[in-house]
């Protein structure tokens, strides 16, 4: 395929030759003054580097501002998140300063005791709103070093050896992410 094409161009070349030849000098000269007409009319290498300089820096600052915009837009959904969260949670500061001035009428402190239950129970409630989930790790579950975070090994029974046998603090996730690893302790193997 490639010899025919290459036959086919030297055959045209030859052509072109052939018809220069034939054509009078005054025809050349004429023919010669419209390929340089041609060549002037073409921009200039100096022109062509100015042309792409000017496109390089107009492309540069438009990322640049890009960059900066979006820059600033992270920052301002960040500050806004934490003010959703926030705001959300001046309910529960009120009901704490509440609880506060009414365990001084309470003499018994069952009623203060609810009011706090309430209370931790509205905040948890926010908190999962917001994507917060418990891990619920219990005793007997298997150490998962992805999750759990061994504050200590005790000798324990055989059938508790590698696996969880008390939690000192509960992890939590925020969606898919954890947030705080679980604290516990895990039964060393004898």
């Amino acid at each position: 395929m490639k010899e025919k094409e290459e036959k086919v161009n030297t055959e045209e070349l030859e052509d072109q030759v052939e018809t220069k030849e034939e054509q009078k000098p005054e025809e050349v000269d004429d023919v010669a003054k419209e390929e340089t007409e041609k060549d002037d009319e073409s921009p200039s290498l100096e022109e062509q580097l100015g042309e792409a300089k000017d496109k390089y820096l107009r492309l540069y600052s438009e990322f640049e501002n890009f960059r900066r915009r979006t820059a600033k837009e992270r920052l301002d959904l960040i500050s806004t998140a934490n003010r959703d969260l926030m705001s959300e949670l001046l309910p529960v500061i009120d009901d704490f300063d509440r609880a506060m001035a009414a365990s001084s009428d309470d003499q018994d402190g069952k009623t203060f005791k609810e009011g706090v239950e309430l209370i931790q129970t509205k905040l948890i409630k926010t908190l999962e709103n917001k994507g917060l989930k418990k891990m619920g790790v219990k005793k007997g579950d298997k150490f998962d070093d992805e999750k759990h975070e061994a504050i200590t090994q005790i000798p324990a029974e055989k059938k508790l050896a590698g696996k969880v046998v008390d939690v000192i603090e509960e992890g939590y996730y925020l969606g898919e992410t954890v947030v705080r690893f679980a604290k516990v302790v895990v039964g060393a193997k004898q």
